[in-house]
């Protein structure tokens, strides 16, 4: 629906909120409501859908809003039988494109299924496609690097620093980085498990490529990314070079 006003989208927080935003049957329901309308939805309406009062409904409502799975605008509703009140446009909700997955450990197959369709759209058929593969995991892991380097503006990065902001994109891919020493960080998750256990060549070496450009996008000096698999974790661990 066309509006005058700019909606207002709350970037989603994590999976686990998502769901327990779910967990209550009216919340449940009304979102079920939203998203088979296929058009923006009063207050009014979604009250009306479980039966509750627009107060209530306006609780629940704005609880899902705040984990990401609804945006709200101001606007005139597409409804035929919807009330035209003057004054002020009632609020509007509509669903997001969020898509909940919840994994514990965390999984991230949505990544590799990306790095391995944008192989297969470079695929020249001069090379192995398993070389092409992990030559755009690197690519991938330069361009996230160069970003965080971008935005955060850090100067000159050593190992201890240079693996302290790694740590913050580690975690928030799902690798459970735990510092082991100062300039050393082992992964304690495969965020590709158990698709790396039925191509460990192929998934292990783009792992290993993807975080290895991460470290040349961000900067890091003194810092390289090894291949040392070990039972139940990944595949690569953070080190000093010299190491």
């Amino acid at each position: 629906m066309a509006s005058d006003e700019s909606a207002t989208t709350v970037t989603p927080t994590d999976g686990i909120d998502s769901v327990s935003a779910l967990g209550e049957e009216s919340r449940r329901r009304m979102f079920a409501f939203v998203r088979r309308a296929g058009r923006p939805v009063t207050r009014d309406e979604a009250a009306a859908s479980v039966g509750i009062s627009r107060k209530l409904a306006a609780f629940h409502l704005d609880k899902l809003v705040g984990v990401g799975l609804l945006r709200t605008h101001f606007g005139t509703p597409d409804a035929p039988d919807a009330p035209r009140k003057v004054g002020r446009r009632p609020r509007l909700y509509e669903p997001t494109d969020a898509q909940i997955t919840v994994s514990i450990p965390d999984r991230r197959h949505e990544l590799l299924a990306e790095l391995l369709l944008d192989a297969v759209l470079a695929q020249s058929g001069e090379q192995p496609a398993t070389d092409t593969a992990v030559q755009v995991a690197g690519r991938r892991g330069r361009a996230l690097g160069g970003a965080d380097r971008d935005a955060a503006r850090p100067g000159r990065l050593g190992a201890e620093r240079g693996l302290t902001m790694c740590e913050r994109m580690l975690e928030a891919y799902g690798f459970e980085p735990t510092r082991e020493a100062p300039a050393e960080v082992r992964l304690r998750n495969c965020p590709f498990h158990p698709l790396a256990a039925k191509a460990p060549a192929l998934v292990c070496g783009m792992n290993h490529a993807f975080l290895t450009g991460y470290l040349d996008g961000l900067e890091v000096t003194g810092v390289e990314a090894v291949l040392d698999p070990a039972p139940g974790e990944c595949c690569v661990r953070l080190r000093s070079a010299a190491g």
